[in-house]
């Protein structure tokens, strides 16, 4: 249980998603700061979706810890969408995006995240993985044509977002919704209590 009559840390969000900010707003917490993490994401040879998802939120919150300053409290996160063994990562291009929505057609797929904080005031850190399952109805070429048209995919793990266009292709999901958009609440909610930082601490960061 935090101390409540201690000064509130400082919460710097080590992510330039303005989805993630959205997240946090919609629970009524706005960080202090946004300094993202300049790191390799390449995934590591044989790395499983799991592992990569952890390694690079825990990796992305230690390099912001760093700078952070001792009165903060940093929070990373790292989504990835699998399917079976497989990343499918932010595609490159249109070519890519087309083929990661015809493998999810039809089938069900992962999406992970990996959340991470560090209270700098004494190094301590938590981290956390939160799986959840989605499955796509058949995509038709139209479809797939048409979404690709919208420009929705780029810069988006698995091609797609389901909080756009592509929530008409999801007639079930598995588990935490945010989750899927890039920041599961519920536990990320708790990792913050646990650190220090709860709702309500901060006016928060002005891009």
């Amino acid at each position: 249980m935090p101390d409540r009559c201690a000064p509130r840390p400082r919460l710097v969000l080590a992510s330039a998603s303005p989805r993630r900010r959205e997240l946090l707003a919609q629970i009524g917490i706005v960080p202090d700061a946004v300094t993202p993490a300049d790191i390799d994401e390449t995934p590591q040879a044989g790395e499983l979706p799991r592992p990569y998802a952890g390694r690079l939120s825990e990796h992305k919150c230690r390099a912001v810890a760093q700078d952070a300053g001792e009165g903060a409290v940093v929070l990373a996160a790292d989504t990835v969408v699998a399917v079976g063994r497989r990343i499918l990562d932010k595609p490159a291009d249109e070519a890519e995006a087309r083929g990661h929505l015809r493998l999810l057609s039809g089938r069900r797929h992962t999406v992970i995240t990996g959340i991470a904080a560090i209270r700098c005031a004494d190094g301590r850190a938590w981290a956390r993985l939160v799986s959840t399952q989605v499955r796509f109805k058949r995509l038709s070429d139209a479809e797939i044509t048409a979404y690709l048209a919208s420009e929705e995919w780029r810069g988006k793990a698995g091609g797609y977002a389901i909080q756009g266009r592509a929530a008409r292709f999801v007639p079930w999901i598995g588990g935490s919704y945010s989750n899927i958009v890039g920041l599961p609440l519920t536990e990320t909610a708790g990792m913050l209590e646990a650190a220090g930082y709860s709702e309500g601490h901060s006016e928060g960061y002005v891009p």
